[in-house]
C-alpha cells in the first residue's frame, strides 16, 4: 500500500474512511486544551478536517502528513492560510520530528497489521517526553480484507505496552452513528 495505492483511492473517490468532517471525539478533546502552542502531528491526515479545526481554533503549530498529494492539495484549498512548511507529503515511517500531541484518526487501521509494531515504535520516537497519542481505533474485526484493518483492545495493548506506560483505551461514546460501539478512544502517553 504505497503512495500510488492511496492516490488511486482518492482519484477514484473510493474513500469510505472519509467521514466528510472532523471526528467528534478528536474535536471534543482539542476543545479541552488551553495551551494552543503545542506541536501537533496528524499522520495519514487525508483531507485533514481535524487539522483545519485545530488551526482555526488557534493551534498554530499543527503538522499534517499523508502519502498521497491529492488530499493534501484538497486541504490547501480548504485552508489556504495553513503554513506550507507544516504539510508533509511523505511516508510516515520516514518522518522526523518531536511532537507534544499526535492525533490518530483512521491511520492505524489503514496500515497492514504486520506494520503495527513499527507504528508504535515510530510514535514513541516522534513524541516528546510527556507527549500523547490521542484518537480513535476500531474495536472490531472486518469480514473483508482491509484496509481498514480492525482488532481489539487486548491486541492493541500488547503493542503499546512495550513502549508506553500510561495507556487508556475506552469505548468511544461519541463516535459517528455507523461506528458507534465499534471504536475505542485512546490516550497514550510517553514516559516522562
Amino acid at each position: 500500500m504505497n503512495e500510488a495505492y492511496w492516490t488511486h483511492k482518492y482519484l477514484e473517490k473510493n474513500t469510505g474512511w472519509d467521514i466528510g468532517t472532523a471526528s467528534k471525539p478528536i474535536l471534543q478533546y482539542l476543545d479541552q486544551i488551553s495551551h494552543k502552542d503545542i506541536k501537533i502531528l496528524i499522520p495519514g491526515a487525508g483531507n485533514a478536517y481535524e487539522a483545519k479545526f485545530a488551526f482555526e481554533s488557534g493551534f498554530k503549530n499543527v503538522n499534517i502528513l499523508d502519502f498521497s498529494p491529492i488530499p493534501l492539495q484538497n486541504f490547501k484549498r480548504s485552508c489556504p492560510s495553513f503554513p506550507e512548511e507544516n504539510i508533509h507529503c511523505m511516508d510516515f515511517f520516514e518522518h522526523k520530528g518531536n511532537y507534544d500531541l499526535i492525533l490518530e484518526q483512521t491511520f492505524f487501521c489503514a496500515l497492514p497489521p504486520i506494520e503495527r509494531p513499527s507504528y508504535v515504535e515510530k510514535m514513541f520516537q516522534l513524541l516528546k517526553p510527556g507527549g500523547k497519542l490521542v484518537g480513535v481505533l476500531f474495536s472490531r474485526n472486518f469480514d473483508h480484507p482491509g484496509p481498514p484493518f480492525g482488532g481489539s483492545k487486548q491486541e492493541y495493548e500488547t503493542y503499546f505496552t512495550k513502549y508506553f506506560d500510561k495507556i487508556e483505551m475506552n469505548d468511544c461514546y461519541n463516535s459517528i452513528p455507523p461506528r458507534l460501539g465499534f471504536e475505542l478512544f485512546i490516550k497514550i502517553q510517553k514516559f516522562k
